[in-house]
């Protein structure tokens, strides 16, 4: 059942890249599938409705959920990045204050891979942050704020 459910977000993922106007070349490069497999989701073939319907309610979750959840069905972190990148709904921005020490904990622990040290001072890619909360959390200084931005669908990502 594991792989249904994984085939149901990719699914939800190629639907949003066809959404925003990429050719089925483009999304199955971006899900690193062929683009038969592509051709099929798109078209609504080989797939389990109650597959889509459990990824459906995954994406729905709290970020945190919809990013471990993901994390531990699809078992890659790259491909656990893209489709929680494509598929989630709310854009966050976040702010490291001053009191960052450059401990590095909060890269270690994103597994989207929005932070990344500089000058001993957290950076954190909003294009990438999912809202999980995890880096705040843990962040022993308490210098992270992640703040939700809105509610429309992100629309522009940097390379990651």
């Amino acid at each position: 059942m594991p792989k249904h459910i994984v085939s149901g977000l990719k699914y939800l993922t190629a639907v949003e890249l066809r959404k925003r106007g990429l050719c089925q070349r483009e999304i199955a490069q971006e899900l690193e599938m062929d683009r038969s497999t592509v051709s099929h989701y798109l078209n609504g073939r080989n797939l389990s409705w109650n597959s889509i319907e459990i990824a459906q309610v995954i994406t729905e979750l709290c970020p945190r959920d919809f990013l471990l959840l993901t994390n531990s069905l699809v078992k890659d972190t790259e491909k656990t990045r893209t489709i929680v990148n494509i598929c989630q709904t709310t854009h966050y921005q976040a702010v490291v204050k001053e009191t960052c020490i450059g401990c590095g904990m909060c890269v270690d622990l994103c597994l989207m891979k929005a932070v990344i040290l500089d000058d001993l001072k957290a950076q954190i890619d909003s294009n990438w942050c999912c809202g999980c909360l995890i880096c705040m959390e843990r962040c022993p200084t308490k210098s992270i704020e992640i703040l939700e931005v809105n509610n429309d669908r992100k629309h522009e990502r940097s390379p990651g």
